[in-house]
């Protein structure tokens, strides 16, 4: 049992306790960091307003913290927990303005434990974890803009949904679901209506050099979602098969928290009260955003990953205490806590043997070794520097962001050629067979991986 005067140490304890274990365990286990933070240092070496996969703000992110400590594993664990911690800490103070109960904002908190969002997977700095503080932000900003009307909140919730969606374009759920949600309480929130817009004025305007991006590069990164689901592919029987293997994976997923739940409930009596604004604030933004995007797969056939489904728990926890407030038990029930300490310790545990037990992952890629072999056979044939690597984000990401000289990454030079300088080193990477018959310069194999290299002798 937590004595109410403790809440707050616990709390922050929770929260220096995961960012210590979820920065450690993986920098201690892999060898190599996660896939898809590769990708954003290797987009973040050649910064720009988009990529051909997602919005910038993960490159950007990533980048920063190259400029501050190079390449250390470490640091990219460590900025990936700083962003979940950044979201713990605005869904506690989110439920402490609902239901004005630290214990309820603490537990809310905990119950996250149960979903290996929040746990699992955070290693992998990505454009999934890069939505998470945006996404709790713009839940309390906007929230608080409704309630309070402070130009000050209402700027928050621009800015702060500008970035959600300068993450990831499924943040538009989100949005949406707020956007219909102040639509039908029109009435009760006239006043804000002029705060509202200027919140939306301003994310557009942070947006704006990402959309003129977009129309420069004919929409790739929509074209690249849109394949990415398969919707590029019609089928009719995704329609049906897609949202039914959605809807069970998200089941499965939340098995544990269900769990959590059933719990602490200590009389299984819901009172769901659709007239309270809190209450219907909580449905809003937890089952609209699950709806639109089962709605998106139901009408297009889409396929919804499961990892795109990040953020949309962020807040079930504080659902789930305000419809059976009335039923759970605190102070008695002990065996949430321990349900809890038994998931906080079991997610890392299986982490770490996963990591150690399994040598055939992302993580174990030698690229730190790799690219010690390629410097060392550049200097041994070319006296520039390296300035530049083309191929795919993994294995030509690995050089930029292994390589001492930190060379800018490209995925292909086609019209980019003439603004390549004789003093700019070049490696490619790819296809061994294909290189070693068109390399003009000096060509070496780690396999499956050719590299072709072409500097200044």
């Amino acid at each position: 049992m937590i004595l109410k005067k403790n809440i707050n140490k616990a709390f922050y304890l929770f929260l220096f306790s995961h960012f210590i274990l979820w920065t450690l365990i993986p920098s201690f286990s892999n060898v190599n960091l996660p896939l898809d933070t590769i990708e954003a240092l290797a987009w973040g070496s050649n910064l720009d307003w988009g990529f051909d996969k997602h919005p910038p703000l993960s490159a950007f992110s990533v980048e920063l913290f190259y400029y501050l400590f190079g390449s250390n594993d470490w640091a990219y664990y460590f900025l990936s927990q700083i962003f979940v911690v950044i979201a713990f800490y605005f869904v506690w103070k989110f439920t402490y303005l609902i239901l004005d109960d630290k214990i309820h904002s603490l537990t809310a908190v905990l119950m996250l434990s149960g979903i290996y969002f929040y746990n699992f997977t955070t290693p992998e700095f990505n454009v999934n974890v890069s939505q998470l503080p945006f996404w709790a932000m713009s839940v309390y900003f906007f929230w608080k803009g409704l309630n309070f009307n402070k130009r000050i909140d209402w700027i928050l919730f621009g800015i702060f949904s500008a970035l959600g969606f300068l993450s990831k374009y499924l943040f538009i759920y989100i949005l949406l679901s707020l956007f219909i949600f102040f639509v039908c309480n029109l009435k009760k929130y006239r006043k804000s209506l002029k705060n509202y817009f200027l919140s939306i004025f301003i994310s557009i305007i942070l947006i704006t050099p990402h959309f003129i991006w977009l129309i420069d590069n004919n929409f790739v990164t929509i074209f690249y979602g849109l394949n990415r689901s398969g919707m590029a592919d019609y089928n009719l029987i995704n329609h049906i098969k897609n949202p039914a293997t959605f809807v069970f994976k998200q089941l499965i997923i939340l098995i544990p928290f269900f769990l959590m739940v059933f719990i602490m409930i200590n009389k299984s009596k819901a009172k769901i009260n659709l007239k309270d604004k809190k209450t219907s604030f909580l449905l809003f933004i937890n089952l609209i955003p699950i709806l639109l995007i089962l709605l998106t797969s139901l009408l297009s056939g889409a396929e919804i990953r499961t990892m795109w489904m990040t953020p949309f728990y962020l807040f079930l926890g504080t659902l789930f205490l305000m419809i059976f407030k009335n039923s759970f038990e605190f102070k008695k029930n002990k065996k949430f806590y321990y349900i809890f300490l038994f998931y906080f310790i079991l997610s890392p545990s299986l982490y770490l043997s996963v990591s150690l037990i399994d040598e055939t992952k992302r993580t174990d890629y030698p690229g730190k070794e790799i690219s010690r072999l390629v410097q060392n056979k550049w200097d041994d044939n070319f006296y520039n520097e390296i300035k530049i690597v083309v191929g795919d984000e993994w294995f030509a990401g690995n050089l930029s962001y292994h390589l001492y000289s930190r060379p800018t990454w490209i995925n292909d030079l086609k019209n980019k050629t003439a603004n390549i300088t004789e003093d700019q080193g070049v490696i490619y990477t790819g296809n061994p067979k294909i290189l070693k018959k068109i390399c003009p310069g000096v060509f070496g194999t780690i396999k499956p991986v050719g590299y072709c290299m072409i500097g200044k002798r």
